[in-house]
């Protein structure tokens, strides 16, 4: 059964990881990883990622990409969304503590960010507007 625009907006703003979508090259399937995102209903979907990444460069290219987040209990559901880039901005302490807070338990995020800061370095956040909704709840199968 396909979710209402609230199930699947609130569904969308549950920590999932997700899996990044984005046409890197027309002669190969799109690009596909998985990824963090944060997201509030109504809202624009936003992910970080470094400025000279791969996903980062087809991003660019492509001017959109789609997003799609699933679980498998209690019941078996999907939310998948596609829409253009409506921005792209530097990354900052706040969103970063933000997204790593959202996806690991209280005690873990100051060390993760030191890792990141450490270790990965340099990122950029890159806004989504949703324009493409699927969705579906297939029941405790």
């Amino acid at each position: 059964m396909a979710l209402s625009v609230a199930e699947r907006e609130q569904f969308l703003a549950e920590p999932h990881i997700g899996a990044l979508s984005v046409a890197e090259r027309p002669d190969r399937a799109p690009l596909t990883i998985p990824i963090w995102y944060q997201y509030t209903p109504g809202g624009e979907l936003w992910v970080r990622t470094a400025p000279g990444s791969r996903k980062k460069k087809a991003i660019d290219a492509a001017g959109r990409f789609g997003m799609m987040a699933q679980r498998t209990a209690p019941t078996v559901r999907y939310v998948s969304v596609e829409g253009p880039v409506t921005r792209t901005e530097p990354d900052s302490p706040e969103r970063a503590r933000e997204m790593a807070a959202r996806y690991l338990p209280a005690e873990k995020v100051d060390g993760y960010l030191e890792f990141e800061r450490t270790q990965i370095g340099e990122h950029v956040v890159v806004f989504l507007r949703p324009e493409h909704w699927l969705s579906l709840d297939m029941g405790a199968v």
